[in-house]
């Protein structure tokens, strides 16, 4: 970002009161060879109907590899990130891979909905884009009626959500939103990602069910491809947009495009010169909509270097059009993140964090909208098992 279009953006306090400079709390939620698992990653959280946060990861038995005997694990906390549960597995398939969660919460019904994806773990990544796996990369949804404490068996639904010529498949990862304006108002919406037979070509996409999650199907994808994992957002004027993980190497910065029909179809996609990334995955989520002279606040998240460190969150109140400089919740090692607004109006980022790599621990860093606007200030850490 540029020093005048940083000066220039509207600052978070013009949208919300009661801004304070409390500097953020940070403790661990999953701390890798602890807890029956040699590695945890692939962050997602979701505030529950009742106001408790879960936190989502994949505990990945034997090894850090994205292959391999991977289960769907998560924990609860239910006094806003400041202590967790103990560990919960939702979804073990013996020795295949179980992850990519994507949670979204139905307000209407209290329903939560967790996207997934699963494969033999014998399958690597590079045999599935091959063709040469013994399966492929499917698509699973589960759900809680009950706050996150009890699942249902996850079901497939590849076949209404995958083209027959995808290969490699991925949900989220991150969390699902549900419209709250215009026509579709009451859709839910998963962001997607997925790469073409043949041709190899990486691309981002959405599903949607305007069922209440008893139903899924394929939204529209990315006009252009070089994109990826990816994460929607609702803005104003009933548009959707899309930031994604860009490998356009030219240019090491995250790329958007916009829905004007709830996500069936994606145009204008383009570089944000102002979002640095090491090609990793990002959070974006909506903290607030406008209110009478009050903007709305849209908040970032990503490793902000062409490395995967500087974990760093940043605001937007001009609809995603710019961006702050942001701050750092973690000068070190971190790589994937999941934002989520709390009831008591602060903010949650549980991210990838290490000293070494960012693969030691998944932390819950919690912070008041107010200590966006600050100058940096020293976060603390506590570690919860």
């Amino acid at each position: 970002m540029s020093a005048l279009a940083a000066e220039s953006s509207p600052k978070p306090s013009s949208a919300i009161q009661g801004s304070n400079t409390t500097p953020p709390e940070q403790v661990r939620v999953f701390t890798s060879g602890q807890e029956g698992y040699h590695t945890f990653r692939i962050p997602a959280t979701v505030l529950t109907p009742g106001g408790d946060v879960l936190a989502f990861a994949e505990g990945r038995k034997h090894s850090a590899s994205d292959t391999g005997d991977i289960d769907l694990v998560f924990k609860r906390s239910s006094d806003g990130g400041r202590s967790w549960s103990e560990l919960a597995v939702l979804w073990d398939d013996g020795p295949n891979t179980c992850g990519n969660p994507c949670p979204v919460v139905d307000r209407r019904t209290g329903t939560i909905w967790l996207l997934l994806t699963w494969n033999r773990g014998d399958d690597a990544e590079s045999r599935i884009i091959a063709e040469t796996s013994r399966d492929t990369r499917r698509v699973f949804v589960t759900s809680s009626t009950d706050e996150g404490r009890t699942w249902a068996k996850p079901k497939e639904i590849t076949a209404t959500t995958k083209l027959t010529n995808w290969t490699w498949y991925a949900t989220g990862p991150g969390a699902g939103i549900q419209i709250e304006c215009g026509p579709h108002a009451g859709r839910l919406v998963i962001p997607c990602d997925h790469i073409e037979a043949g041709t190899k070509r990486y691309f981002s996409h959405v599903i949607y069910s305007d069922h209440h999650g008893t139903t899924w199907q394929l939204g529209g994808s990315s006009p252009r491809d070089q994109v990826n994992e990816c994460e929607v957002v609702e803005l104003t004027g009933n548009r959707l947009m899309l930031n994604m993980r860009n490998y356009d190497r030219a240019q090491r910065t995250r790329q958007t495009a916009v829905s004007h029909d709830g996500g069936a179809s994606w145009t204008d996609q383009r570089h944000a010169p102002e979002l640095i990334e090491p090609i990793c995955q990002a959070s974006l989520r909506r903290y607030s909509w406008p209110d009478g002279e009050r903007q709305g606040v849209l908040l970032f998240s990503n490793p902000a270097s062409t490395k995967r460190e500087k974990m760093t969150v940043r605001w937007s109140c001009d609809e995603g059009a710019s961006w702050s400089a942001g701050r750092e919740l973690h000068p070190g090692p971190s790589a994937y993140s999941c934002l989520v607004a709390l009831p008591d109006q602060t903010i949650g980022c549980l991210y990838e964090r290490g000293d070494r790599s960012p693969y030691e621990t998944i932390t819950f860093g919690r912070f008041p909208l107010g200590w966006l606007e600050e100058t940096a200030a020293p976060a603390g850490e506590r570690n919860e098992k």
